[in-house]
């Protein structure tokens, strides 16, 4: 593998985890190089994928400033990258008790929002028929649930940390955005400003940042141009 960037990240155009780290990676202005797998790679599990993560999921990074140290799971390189190139703590903080916060609301994404979206998108968008209404309204709900979450706490300060954007809020972005645009936006006449005005306001804070928005662009040209 050739690395003339300081970085690699091993990633898919389709799913939404590989693409929270590039808005990271964008955000810091760290200079990257994407290796974008298809989908067949990774469903089965070629040496492509698994060399560098064994559970053989997307992504992973490979830090060549540090050893080519490689680390898996979105949430954990995001931690990292934070904890060791955010010197200015442009998006991280210092305070300990801040920085177990910041922990615990990645870990709500990883574990409350990512599962319950990404299944809402596997059984309306690419299960195999017939459609289980059932199993999709369950997780209509979920994503529902989720937003209710962060309303709750957006309502009263502006990021989930407080007054500062920390790589927290920005590991939300992506699967919030395919929430919006397809997986609840028929249902039950779902209107994200008027159901959840607190969250559509974060939100589209995060998108005017501009990294964000330019992976939604990026990734759906891709996608338009038939790569996944």
């Amino acid at each position: 593998m050739s690395h003339g960037k300081p970085f690699t990240l091993i990633t898919n155009v389709l799913g939404p985890n590989g693409w929270k780290v590039e808005i990271v990676l964008q955000e810091l202005k760290l200079s990257y190089e994407p290796l974008y797998l298809s989908i067949e790679e990774i469903a089965t599990k070629q040496l492509s994928v698994t060399k560098y993560n064994p559970n053989g999921r997307i992504p992973a990074l490979i830090d060549h400033q540090n050893n080519d140290f490689v680390i898996w799971e979105s949430c954990a390189i995001i931690y990292y990258l934070v904890e060791k190139y955010d010197t200015q703590r442009v998006l991280s903080v210092d305070k300990f008790e801040d920085k177990m916060i910041l922990q615990q609301w990645l870990f709500f994404q990883a574990s409350g929002q990512g599962p319950y979206f990404g299944q809402c998108g596997w059984f309306k968008d690419n299960a195999p028929p017939p459609k289980i209404p059932e199993a999709i309204e369950r997780y209509q709900k979920e994503i529902l649930r989720v937003f209710s979450v962060l309303e709750t706490v957006l309502s009263k300060q502006s990021y989930l940390l407080g007054d500062k954007c920390t790589v927290a809020d920005l590991a939300f972005v992506m699967w919030n955005e395919l929430a919006i645009k397809g997986y609840v936006n028929d249902y039950n006449n779902f209107d994200f400003p008027r159901d959840f005005p607190a969250v559509h306001r974060w939100h589209h804070e995060l998108l005017a940042r501009g990294p964000a928005q330019t992976c939604i662009d990026l990734r759906g040209a891709w996608l338009a141009a038939g790569r996944r």
